[in-house]
C-alpha cells in the first residue's frame, strides 16, 4: 500500500486565547486569579505570581493588562526607558524575573514607585522572588516583602480543560475519548501538555490525519523516545 504523502507543516505562530473568560480556573490557580482580580488593592502596590512554565502566568498578565492598561517587559530587558513608560501608564508587569534582571536599579525604583502609590507592579517568576540571587540588598528586601501567590501544577480536571483549550487555540477539535486517553498516559504538567499539543498538531498537519487515539499514541511515543 502506498503511504499517504505528508503535508509540509509550517512552523507558524498562533494566537492563543488570552481573554479573562478563556482562563481556566481550578483549585491549582484560584488564589492567583483572586489576587489579580482584586487589583488595584495590592499591599504596597505590587504582586508576584510564581509557577512552573505553562501554568498560565502570562495569561494572567494579559488579563491584568486588559484591565489596568499597563505595559509589560521581560525582566532581562529592564532599562531607563522602562521606568519612564511605567510612570506614564501607571501599571507595569515584569515577566520572568528568575531569568535575569537587566538593571536591578530600575526594578528597585519601580518597587519604590509602587510603595508610594504612583503605579502598580506585577511580576512573574518560576521560583520564589525572595530566593533569587540579587546583588542590591534593598532590592532583595523589597522582593522578599512583596505579596506572593503561586500557581500549582494542574490537577486532572484543569489538565483536561487545558488540552482542549490548547487544541482550540490551534483550531483543532478532538473527541473526549481521545482527551481521556492522553490524560491517563501523559506527564501531569502544563509544560508537557503544551509540548504534546504542538507535536500532535504538527503530526496531524504533516500526515493529513484526524486527531484520533492512535495518532495521539504515536505522538506520545515519539515524545517519550525522541530518537
Amino acid at each position: 500500500m502506498t503511504p499517504r504523502p505528508r503535508q509540509l507543516a509550517l512552523d507558524l505562530d498562533y494566537r492563543p486565547a488570552l481573554d479573562r473568560e478563556d482562563f481556566l480556573v481550578s483549585p491549582a490557580n484560584a488564589a492567583a486569579v483572586e489576587a489579580v482580580d482584586v487589583w488595584p488593592h495590592w499591599a504596597q502596590g505590587s504582586l508576584a505570581i510564581c509557577g512552573d512554565a505553562g501554568v498560565g502566568k502570562t495569561h494572567l498578565v494579559e488579563v491584568w493588562r486588559s484591565r489596568s492598561g499597563g505595559c509589560r517587559v521581560a525582566a532581562d530587558e529592564l532599562a531607563e526607558a522602562t521606568l519612564t513608560r511605567a510612570s506614564d501608564v501607571g501599571a507595569t508587569a515584569i515577566e520572568d524575573i528568575d531569568r535575569g534582571i537587566g538593571d536591578e536599579r530600575i526594578l528597585f525604583h519601580l518597587f519604590n514607585l509602587a510603595r508610594e502609590g504612583r503605579l502598580t507592579l506585577l511580576s512573574t517568576s518560576r521560583g520564589l522572588p525572595g530566593e533569587l540571587a540579587i546583588v542590591l540588598p534593598d532590592l532583595r528586601s523589597r522582593m522578599r516583602a512583596m505579596a506572593l501567590v503561586r500557581i500549582e501544577a494542574p490537577d486532572e480536571a484543569l489538565l483536561r480543560a487545558l488540552l482542549v483549550k490548547l487544541l482550540a487555540d490551534r483550531q483543532q477539535a478532538v473527541a473526549p475519548a481521545v482527551i481521556e486517553y492522553v490524560i491517563k498516559r501523559m506527564e501531569r504538567s502544563a509544560e508537557a501538555a503544551i509540548r504534546f499539543v504542538k507535536a500532535l498538531d504538527q503530526r496531524a498537519l504533516e500526515t493529513r490525519r484526524r486527531l484520533t487515539a492512535r495518532l495521539a499514541r504515536e505522538v506520545l511515543d515519539g515524545l517519550a523516545d525522541p530518537q
